[in-house]
């Protein structure tokens, strides 16, 4: 009876940690309404989840880029969803991909530590679900919230697959590197969010071990990048380009 209890406590722990549904109610608004890309479900245990991918026409000539969200959005939103175009206007293919949510009045302290483990299951599913499809290079973009994720996820990996890191408005430095063996591309905002800004010179003293990494402010930019998308992506993508 103690163990069935516990398994209990766990099972509603683990529900409650996010909001599946509101995950379902995105979803049925987002896919119907996609004028670039398709919506694919990615699989990890029991469940999937949403992601949208964009197969480039040439698609072996570049690597592939698995795009993660912010905190509370879908992956069709903000600078992700501008993102996931462009780079594939550009040549990319891109998958990006929900991330766990909480319900819309949820705060910061909701989502860590609460979410973090099943979002390293996401990104390694993500990770996956490209090298199955296509066999080359992935890279790894994260923004904000989701760059905290990545950050964790890589922590927790010690043999990610991942051929670069794109990490953008991490509001923070980084946690342990140890495993961090591909080149990070740390970029933010000249008017980010102030915990990305107090902490740039912490970043880049972390990526000096990393060979191949680099720092890079983008002028006027805000930590949604507002207005300044397509600097953002002209960055992302002479970095790709340098990549061996």
């Amino acid at each position: 009876m103690r163990l069935a209890a516990l398994a209990l406590a766990l099972l509603a722990a683990s529900a409650a940690a996010q909001d599946y549904e509101r995950e379902k109610r995105w979803a049925a608004e987002i896919v119907p309404n996609l004028v670039v890309g398709d919506a694919v479900q990615v699989s990890i245990a029991s469940r999937s989840f949403l992601g949208i991918h964009i197969e480039a026409k040439e698609k072996y000539s570049k690597p592939e880029i698995l795009l993660v969200h912010g905190v509370g959005v879908h992956p069709d939103h903000g600078v992700i969803g501008i993102l996931r175009v462009s780079l594939a206007d550009m040549g990319y293919t891109t998958l990006s991909i929900q991330m766990p949510v909480q319900k819309s009045d949820a705060g910061l302290n909701s989502y860590y530590p609460k979410v973090f483990p099943e979002a390293v299951e996401r990104i390694a599913a993500g990770a996956r679900w490209l090298k199955e499809r296509g066999g080359g290079k992935v890279v790894l973009l994260s923004h904000s919230m989701g760059s905290w994720m990545a950050n964790v996820y890589y922590e927790k990996t010690p043999d990610a697959p991942f051929a670069a890191w794109i990490c953008l408005g991490l509001t923070g430095g980084f946690g342990g590197m140890q495993n961090v063996h591909a080149p990070v591309l740390d970029l933010y905002g000249e008017h980010d969010l102030p915990p990305a800004l107090r902490a740039d010179s912490r970043r880049r003293g972390a990526l000096r071990s990393i060979s191949g990494s680099k720092q890079v402010m983008i002028l006027g930019a805000d930590h949604q990048y507002t207005g300044r998308e397509r600097e953002l992506a002209s960055q992302i993508d002479a970095f790709l380009k340098e990549l061996k």
